[in-house]
């Protein structure tokens, strides 16, 4: 959590986050989760979007030495935006594969220009809803190793993810959860999640969630952590 070290991919895609922070384009965003905080309209600018739902640097930074420091092979992303997590996700070490979802297309094609302006070629992105595309994905994948689910930010749709990651998890697989206190549902959601039988830990980062899986530890533990 407190590693400060600047890792090689750091500034490469700090400056991508700067260079989508300053477009002016404005695109038609299809939206199938609970929507934006702070943008309600189907027309965005992209700029706005980079400063309102990419997530910050520093959370960011975690899930690339996560996947770093577990040397994570195989990685599920529900919520691409324009690409800048998933391109931390797919820099953390040499034989990792990311596999991002993300709703929108017009989103999915500037996401896809951010992976190509990286250079980054060990990422498959996948459009739709989903509750189309998840399953199936899924079914192609054997086990996952590390999760990030930041795509709709409700109650019942969350869980559901939950409960599909789990069937393709094992004992050291780790799933991140956004925007745990985003809202009411979203807080029940948390709880739920924590309650499992099969998790182990939770650590509450407040922003995020991190859910462990490991039966080596035999009594349930939460933690919650400024950060």
């Amino acid at each position: 959590l407190r590693d400060k070290k600047e890792y090689y991919c750091y500034n490469w895609i700090e400056l991508e986050r700067r260079n989508l922070q300053a477009d002016d384009k404005i695109i038609e965003v299809e939206d199938f989760g609970a929507g934006s905080a702070i943008i309600k309209s189907d027309k965005r600018v992209i700029k706005n979007i980079a400063t309102s739902s990419l997530k910050p640097r520093k959370y960011a930074q975690l899930l690339f030495r996560m996947a770093n420091y577990y040397q994570s092979a195989t990685i599920l992303e529900l919520g691409t935006s324009l690409g800048i997590t998933t391109s931390y996700l797919a820099s953390a070490n040499e034989n990792v594969k990311v596999y991002t979802c993300e709703g929108s297309k017009n989103i999915a094609k500037i996401a896809r220009q951010t992976f190509k302006e990286l250079k980054l070629k060990n990422i498959e992105l996948i459009e739709g809803d989903f509750n189309q595309t998840l399953q199936p994905l899924l079914s192609t994948l054997h086990t996952i190793d590390l999760a990030f689910v930041d795509g709709n930010h409700r109650k019942v749709p969350t869980l559901q993810y939950f409960e599909q990651l789990l069937q393709h998890s094992t004992s050291s697989t780790i799933l991140v959860f956004d925007d745990i206190h985003w809202s009411e549902e979203m807080e029940v959601a948390w709880k739920t999640i924590q309650e499992h039988p099969a998790v182990t830990l939770t650590i509450d980062l407040f922003f995020i969630g991190i859910v462990c899986l490991n039966k080596d530890f035999k009594v349930k533990q939460h933690f919650i952590i400024a950060y």
